[in-house]
């Protein structure tokens, strides 16, 4: 099984209520070798009923001060690194370039969690679009955000948006979004970057990682080499969540490797 799961998150993000020491007990406990911990800074996250500014915004001066201190605790147990998940949004470009030059991030995700600064995970959202126009929607601002960000490593769960869906997977394929889709992995390639195995689509009941395997392979044969995996958990029951997948989903889909990070730099693992 993969030993490293390089998407996580504390009580640092406002949707986890899980101490970074729980999370990083709980790694050891599933046997991992390596974690990075990636808290949500979602900057100018929408004012609505549900949920306020600040909500996806830590201190990040705190968030090193005690990952630092626990990393060099557990040094001998496990390998802890410090990453940050970002949401992107087209007009954050500077700020987050600014923030991930300041301190020194082992590992950025850049995620898109809002569509024209609306947050799928509310039902609302979706209102006047069927699931097949709100997914070509964040597929066409993926591709925005994609050229005015650029200060992150890896594009977090490309089709994210499939979960909140009100048939999720029943209109989604590859092929039906293959036009925009290749436009993104294109784009990511291009620019360095790669993307992550996030298997959390499992416990969301979508029966597939984010992205879809037929993505990942799209991807490989498109030259792409950067993947990351991660289990984007919230509590330590969902660290390396269904990783004995992943191995070989990476298999079929054309890899030997996959892809950790360590002070923003890759580094190469063959897959077991």
């Amino acid at each position: 099984m993969i030993d490293c799961d390089f998407h996580m998150h504390t009580d640092f993000s406002s949707d986890c209520d899980t101490p970074p020491r729980d999370m990083i007990e709980g790694a050891i406990q599933k046997g991992l070798r390596t974690i990075c911990i990636t808290d949500h800074n979602d900057k100018d996250y929408p004012i609505c009923e549900h949920a306020k500014a600040p909500e996806f915004m830590f201190d990040v001066d705190e968030y090193f001060e005690v990952l630092s201190t626990l990393k060099e605790e557990y040094k001998d147990r496990i390998d802890v690194r410090i990453g940050i998940e970002i949401g992107l949004q087209p007009h954050l470009g500077k700020y987050f370039e600014e923030l991930t030059q300041k301190y020194p991030f082992d590992f950025v995700i850049g995620s898109v969690h809002l569509i024209e600064r609306k947050d799928p995970y509310y039902e609302e959202t979706l209102s006047g679009y069927t699931d097949e126009e709100f997914y070509r929607k964040a597929f066409l601002v993926t591709l925005e955000n994609l050229n005015e960000v650029k200060a992150f490593d890896v594009l977090g769960h490309i089709d994210y948006v499939v979960r909140y869906g009100r048939h999720q997977a029943r209109s989604y394929s590859y092929d039906k979004y293959a036009d925009l889709l290749d436009e993104i992995l294109k784009k990511i390639i291009e620019m360095g970057k790669g993307i992550e195995l996030n298997t959390s689509g499992f416990k969301y009941g979508l029966g597939f990682c984010h992205p879809h395997p037929d993505i990942i392979r799209r991807y490989h044969e498109l030259g792409g080499e950067i993947i990351t995996i991660g289990a984007d958990a919230h509590k330590p029951e969902h660290i390396a969540y269904d990783f004995q997948q992943a191995g070989g989903i990476l298999k079929e889909c054309g890899f030997k490797y996959y892809t950790e990070f360590k002070g923003r730099k890759l580094i190469f693992k063959q897959l077991p």
